[in-house]
């Protein structure tokens, strides 16, 4: 079974031969990894042992775009690359759409139709298409594109106050996810992922009912869009924190993939539980404490926790719940990927 036939075979809540690997890296994080790998290979999460190989495009390629002390993305957000003992982090010092509210009418996002965007998509496709599950990734979606754009307290008082210009704004930077998600999709990706944190470590951030106001009739309509397009796609979304509150109504408007299932967040085994008949988990990994802190042997025993609680019959995929971060040592990388691959077998 190759790693294209073990996620498909898991999406679908069936098990495969094991439970499907991925990470991704903080630049630093990858840097180390190639260094000491000496490998050519175009991706080193497939080198490391990733069942899956990931496009971006959009918003989420503006963090680490480039190395000034400040620079400008497409969609007209400043940002600043901060460093750290152990590596550096970027975040947005200007909201090109703070204060006046006109400023809306004359933004426009980049053109998600640029060729250009797509090129590193076709070269996925090409090397690893036939091998590998491919994702095409659009996130900071909606509800993060608008408050990157406005600032994020100044966004969550329009949400209360000026719901017409909340309406306008939003309709406005979806349009990007929309247009470059069909466009993964008509080139061949297996799945699509959107992606907002909506949530904090231990509540949603914004009421329900606000979410189900401007939030769910917009991800529903792309998600119907988007299988309308493609039956057969499948649809992954991210939120860090406990989100929880939202996903009975996820799962009703067409969702098929959870990440990251932030474990001090949410707890996977009882996402699990409830709703692992219908979702498939993708994430779970501790990369706040464990990763970075615990021992080889602390990764190996949470490596076999996760897997034995969360994947049976399928639906779950171990990943890291978010980058392995710069602070996290190669020994304890090595431990999460080889004790996937030791515990996660099914029949073991």
């Amino acid at each position: 079974m190759n790693s294209k036939e073990r996620v498909r075979t898991t999406i679908e809540h069936r098990e495969a031969d094991r439970v499907p690997l991925f990470a991704t890296y903080t630049p630093e994080t990858a840097a180390l990894l190639r260094k000491r790998s000496a490998s050519d290979e175009a991706d080193i999460g497939v080198y490391m042992g990733n069942d899956i190989v990931k496009g971006c495009v959009g918003l989420e390629m503006s963090y680490y775009m480039n190395e000034d002390s400040t620079y400008v993305c497409p969609f007209g957000i400043t940002w600043k690359n901060v460093y750290n003992s152990s590596g550096h982090y970027t975040e947005i010092v200007d909201f090109p759409l703070a204060g006046d509210e006109s400023r809306l009418d004359s933004y426009s996002i980049p053109d998600p139709t640029d060729p250009a965007l797509y090129k590193p998509m076709e070269e996925i496709l090409d090397r690893y298409g036939r091998d590998y599950w491919i994702v095409g990734s659009c996130q900071c979606s909606i509800f993060e594109a608008a408050w990157y754009l406005r600032g994020l307290d100044q966004f969550l008082m329009d949400l209360a106050l000026n719901p017409g210009y909340v309406n306008a704004l939003m309709d406005t930077v979806m349009e990007f996810p929309r247009q470059a998600l069909r466009k993964y999709i008509e080139m061949g990706v297996d799945m699509v992922w959107m992606g907002d944190d909506v949530s904090t470590q231990t509540a949603m951030m914004i009421s329900p009912e606000m979410w189900r106001e401007y939030l769910k009739p917009r991800y529903a309509k792309l998600f119907r869009e988007f299988k309308e397009l493609n039956p057969d796609i499948k649809i992954a979304y991210h939120s860090c924190g406990n989100c929880e509150a939202i996903l009975p109504e996820m799962i009703e408007i067409g969702l098929d993939v959870l990440n990251p299932v932030q474990p001090l967040a949410i707890d996977p085994l009882t996402v699990k539980r409830k709703y692992g008949q219908q979702l498939t988990l993708f994430g779970a990994m501790d990369v706040q404490r464990i990763m970075p802190f615990g021992s080889a042997t602390e990764v190996t025993a949470e490596v076999k926790r996760l897997v034995e609680g969360c994947g049976s019959g399928g639906g779950f995929i171990l990943a890291g719940a978010h980058h392995l971060q710069s602070d996290t040592g190669l020994a304890n990388i090595d431990a999460f990927y080889e004790a996937g691959r030791k515990y996660g077998t099914y029949g073991r």
